[in-house]
């Protein structure tokens, strides 16, 4: 798909954004379009959870006769429209279930926009396939019948990716998915989005780590103090001269069957 005719789903220009006194996005600016995944990088503090609140429609900017903010072409929406539009996945979702819900009931509930409590709730046959398709996708489906609080935290961060992906969504948002994940479960979560971005679905993956970012993956942007440090092609973006800037440290960067490393220079 050539990028002229994808859709952009996200449009924000001369965006701002305050968290109490302080002023988190600047005037700020950026396009994102269905069927081109892309990677947010940036420390603590330079924007990236307040960037994810405005692409799920959660956070609103600043009043100014010059702001855009458009999700899908629309300066008004419905956050239950977007919900089946944008499936979106943090590390605290997990902490809304109750510990005893099974694995497949938790997929289930998002059919209701609930979190849990799928004993008296009907499901279509139809929408019993599309849960088990998504635990399919991710990994999960041989842990239907587990109860959540028996799931390792990888398994239950890709429960909530299937969960996201059960509406089959335009878009998928993860923000800072491995955060709290030891190594096998990382890697088994990327290979999660990995195989869904292979059957078609568009990720907006922010994070803090280059080498989390997937083959698949072309796009990123890096941001620091609010404001978008570089956007481009992931391979002249992440570049020792970009990520040293970004870190306020010496970086080195080499790249191996599509994935960057950056590590530290030695002192």
């Amino acid at each position: 798909m050539l990028r002229e005719v994808m859709q952009k789903f996200f449009q924000l220009k001369e965006a701002t954004v305050w968290r109490g006194e302080r002023k988190v996005l600047d005037r700020f600016a950026v396009e994102l379009r269905v069927g081109e995944s892309v990677a947010i990088l940036g420390p603590n503090g330079s924007g990236k959870s307040t960037l994810m609140q405005l692409i799920t429609g959660d956070l609103s900017v600043a009043y100014s006769p010059q702001r855009v903010c458009r999700l899908f072409g629309e300066d008004h929406w419905s956050l239950e429209e977007l919900r089946h539009r944008i499936g979106y996945v943090t590390p605290e979702q997990g902490r809304h279930f109750d510990g005893e819900e099974k694995a497949y009931d938790v997929v289930l509930s998002a059919l209701r926009g609930a979190y849990g409590r799928t004993r008296e709730m009907k499901f279509s046959a139809k929408e019993k396939i599309a849960a088990a398709a998504a635990m399919k996708i991710t990994g999960v489906d041989g842990l239907a019948d587990r109860s959540i609080h028996s799931l390792s935290s990888g398994e239950q961060r890709r429960l909530l990716i299937a969960r996201a992906m059960v509406h089959q969504p335009e878009v998928l948002v993860m923000d800072e998915p491995t955060s709290g994940l030891d190594f096998a479960g990382s890697q088994k979560l990327i290979q999660s989005l990995r195989k869904a971005m292979t059957q078609g679905s568009t990720v907006v993956l922010v994070t803090h780590h280059p080498e989390e970012i997937p083959p698949e993956m072309e796009r990123v942007i890096l941001l620091k103090e609010g404001q978008i440090l570089a956007d481009g092609k992931k391979r002249k973006v992440l570049n020792t001269a970009n990520l040293t800037c970004l870190y306020d440290t010496a970086v080195h960067v080499h790249w191996r069957d599509g994935w960057c490393h950056a590590r530290v220079k030695d002192l």
